[in-house]
């Protein structure tokens, strides 16, 4: 398993967060950073206080030590090495630095497979201390994942034969009514005073409630959290402005003497008659307080004890505060728009949270459990496992939510040191949904198929304008007028490649068993008019060619024949000519399919060069922004699409394999580095540029974007590579991506594009399945694998594993139930017969042939 330390590895930082919830990472020094709970996307969020601290003592020999659970760190730019453009991951807040500089840290080092971090700290003592943290994610269950805390697990072990004494601390910041626009200034911000820190206890279990009754319940900044501990004897520090505080209360404790008043006084926050008297009562005005829960243990040589805690918070209140793409609308003015969160219909509070939490702890752990056994068990390279595990990382940071009604929602990433926009460097990037953008995520409609069905209905229900036209983002709230035939921005005009993506993801989701024929027909009249109003704007004459301005993801208007937007419209003909023919519009189906020959055979005519497929733009149109006879990265993204739905080759084979391999070859540069557009790689890394000019006509105004490297490309073009054979090719692309985001510049778990945490990048689901193998078609209940081995099922009903062997299946259901009709092994064509209906309680099923 990789193993990162913060000094060779500073940038390594995993949120942790549920679908819609906000998140908080902790890093490979064991820190938390990038707080992120309150509705807004802050990737500079910071929650001065926030962190963990113990205390040892032994009496012989004499020990009495105190530490912060965070290691010591170079600075980024220490040993000569260089600042990393539109990074912040590596960044430590300068509190955090003082506290280690006052009171030491620790080393530590840093394993995961997301959602698992496990940091384990040496204290330079006898006590070894091993943090585990997730928040729970169960594939097909978007509410199970998206529960608003954070389960810390905490191991302490006496690696002595002497018996130690520790007082393990968790610190954290009450930032109800903080604006997270604004970092506070250590407890000082203006939107604070009055918050209260409450103290309560049941048993084993102590709980810190954190609120500010004087914040009005309508505020986007009103809410609660909680700080919750299971242990033995846990005294409690409830409210205290300064860190060294909790210190200085740390050494006051004894290890041993009046546990006993616990028990007649639950209440007492500390049951020692020499402890001090803590402070209660609401905070000044402009100040908060910080608390802390303290989990004391006798610990005998040669043993551990295990504490839990829980950071669980809850803020309801979600608004359209952030600027919306389209024409002004002065009718709106100020007014800011309730649309809530979806977990508050769920939790009326976080106290809420913290019992689901630790009264469903064994379950939490286990779920989660099961799906990172499953991908550990796959036959991927460990660096390969790593990697891929955090593809859905996007969707449980600030980059998406759900509202009050359950519908989902996604920037395209978080605003903060990779994006600046008009909007500053808060919030989230490119609002809302943008459909030529989400076309390359896959990790989503895998894992959590009923998030990607509600972007479906919005797009088809809601954002369709009534020409059939579909816009490329939604407005909200969804009451408000659309943006319909209108423009939209960057690009300006409804995106083409959006367009011809909404159909394939229709596709996609009734494959993966988001949806079924009887939801397609519901909104077949909405599927027809979008494909006709495609055909009669940029193909009117049916010469099989697109023609005119085609708006596209590049934020610009391509033109003329180019294999960019062709191949995603012959995809989109094949994609709904079968849907066509699966709901008994045989003649449409015909229709399209004589439509996409013409179309295919025009194409690879018009663009073919010989090595790859160029662009012939339009000569009556500006050349400003194309690429003409440059070989593009993303030239077969259609194919890719094809690929993904199993709809067949969409130019000759040889054709695609070739310019493939071109592709590769030319823009795959050992200095990918740029310095006149955002530098995605610096000087000296490996990179997949997006268009290169090998033979030469590199137009003086080349397409946006040209000399950049997206990770979403990178992933996309890596696993056609692998469906084309070009393994090789594959390798190369997925080890310049990882070796550019191993830690040490960029952070592993943020693929940075126009955001962090960029969306485009979960096309990286894509190249796990083709690595694999891996399909499944929920239609007919095929699941297709590539060899023996063990694979995780992800479909609309449930998740579960199969065990492949040379004679036998064994198939287990994990979450919902299994209908698995066949198992198909692709490099023997060994077909098994299964007819299984498995739930969770059925135990394993094995066939044989």
């Amino acid at each position: 398993m990789t193993t990162w330390n913060p000094n060779d590895h500073p940038a390594v930082a995993m949120p942790l967060g549920g679908i819609g919830t906000g998140s908080i990472a902790l890093g490979s020094d064991g820190g938390f950073r990038q707080a992120q709970l309150i509705n807004v996307g802050t990737h500079h969020g910071d929650l001065p206080g926030t962190f963990m601290a113990l205390r040892v003592q032994q009496l012989e020999p004499i020990l009495n030590q105190t530490m912060v659970l965070q290691a010591e760190r170079d600075d980024p730019g220490a040993h000569g090495r260089p600042a990393t453009p539109m990074v912040n991951d590596d960044l430590v807040p300068a509190w955090q630095r003082d506290l280690i500089a006052a009171h030491g840290g620790t080393s530590t080092s840093m394993t995961a497979t997301y959602p698992v971090a496990d940091v384990t700290h040496d204290t330079g003592g006898p006590i070894v201390v091993k943090v585990k943290a997730v928040s729970p994610l169960v594939p097909g269950d978007a509410d199970a994942s998206g529960l608003p805390a954070i389960l810390v697990d905490v191991e302490l072990v006496n690696t002595s034969e002497v018996t130690a004494w520790t007082w393990l601390a968790f610190a954290a910041h009450n930032a109800v009514g903080l604006d997270p626009h604004l970092n506070p200034r250590g407890v000082r911000a203006p939107g604070y005073g009055g918050n209260v820190n409450r103290f309560r206890r049941s048993g084993t279990r102590a709980d810190l409630v954190m609120d500010n009754p004087s914040v009005a319940p309508s505020s986007p900044w009103s809410g609660q959290q909680v700080l919750s501990c299971e242990a033995d004897r846990v005294v409690a520090l409830p409210c205290f402005e300064d860190p060294d505080e909790l210190f200085d209360f740390l050494r006051v404790l004894a290890p041993w003497g009046d546990q006993t008043v616990l028990g007649v006084a639950p209440w007492v926050q500390v049951g020692q008659q020499s402890g001090p008297e803590p402070r209660f009562g609401p905070s000044p005005q402009g100040s908060t307080w910080l608390g802390a829960l303290v989990a004391h243990n006798e610990i005998p040589g040669d043993s551990s004890v295990t504490v839990r805690f829980v950071l669980a918070w809850h803020f309801p209140n979600r608004y359209v505060d952030f600027v919306q793409y389209g024409p002004d609308r002065p009718e709106v003015g100020p007014t800011r728009f309730w649309i809530g969160n979806h977990y508050a219909t769920r939790f009326p509070d976080a106290l809420a949270v913290a019992d689901d939490a630790l009264n469903n702890w064994d379950a939490h752990w286990k779920d989660t459990g099961r799906w990172v056994d499953a991908l550990n068990a796959v036959d991927l390279p460990e660096r390969w496992r790593t990697h891929l595990a955090a593809q859905p990382i996007p969707l449980r940071t600030p980059t998406t939510f759900r509202t009050h009604d359950g519908n989902f929602y996604g920037y395209e990433g978080l605003l903060g040191e990779s994006t600046l926009m008009w909007s500053g460097d808060v919030g989230g990037a490119c609002p809302l949904n943008c459909t030529h953008v989400w076309n390359y995520a896959q990790a989503g409609a895998a894992l959590f198929p009923a998030l990607e069905r509600s972007m479906r209905e919005t797009e088809l229900d809601l954002m369709q304008a009534p020409s059939g036209a579909l816009p490329h983002r939604v407005h909200l709230p969804r009451y408000l007028r659309q943006h319909g035939d209108g423009p939209v921005g960057a690009p300006d005009q409804p995106a083409l490649d959006g367009m011809c993506g909404a159909v394939l993801k229709t596709d996609r989701e009734l494959r993966r068993g988001a949806v079924d024929l009887e939801w397609i027909r519901s909104r077949w009249a909405g599927i027809e008019r979008l494909m006709g109003h495609i055909a009669t704007t940029w193909d009117p004459d049916d010469t099989g060619l697109l023609h005119g301005i085609q708006p596209s993801t590049y934020d610009i208007g391509l033109h003329g024949a180019n294999t960019y937007m062709g191949t995603y419209w012959l995809a989109a003909l094949r994609a709904a000519e079968e849907l066509a023919r699966l709901i008994g519009e045989d003649l449409l189906a015909q229709g399209w399919r004589a439509r996409f020959e013409r179309s295919s055979a025009a194409l690879d005519e018009a663009c073919f060069s010989g090595g790859y497929y160029v662009q012939v733009p339009d000569p009556d149109l500006p050349d400003m922004h194309q690429w003409g006879r440059g070989c593009l990265a993303d030239q077969l993204i259609g194919q890719w699409w094809a690929h993904e739905l199993e709809l067949g080759y969409l130019l000759p084979e040889d054709h695609v394999r070739e310019a493939l391999a071109n592709v590769v070859r030319h823009n795959l540069l050992d200095d990918a580095g740029t310095e006149t557009q955002r530098p995605y790689a610096m000087r000296g890394e490996r990179g997949l540029v997006l268009c290169t000019w090998p033979d030469g006509g590199r137009p003086e105004v080349p397409t946006l974007y040209c000399d950049e490297v997206w990770t979403g490309v990178e992933y996309q073009v890596a696993a056609h590579c692998v469906r084309e054979g070009l393994l090789g090719e594959a390798e190369a692309i997925a080890d310049a991506v990882w070796t550019r985001h191993d830690g040490r510049r960029r952070n592993p778990f943020n693929e940075i594009e126009c955001g962090d945490h960029y969306v485009r990048a979960m096309s990286g689901w894509s190249l796990f399945e083709a690595s694999l193998g891996l399909s499944w078609n929920q239609i007919d209940g095929t699941l297709r694998v590539g060899r023996d081995g063990s694979y995780p099922i992800l479909t609309g009903e449930g998740w579960g594993t199969a065990v492949v062997r040379q004679d036998s299946v064994d198939l287990r259901c994990h979450r919902g139930r299994l209908k698995v009709r066949a198992v198909v092994r692709g490099e023997d064509g060994a077909r098994f017969r299964v007819a299984a209906d498995l739930g969770v309680d059925d135990g394993p099923l094995v066939v044989e042939r």
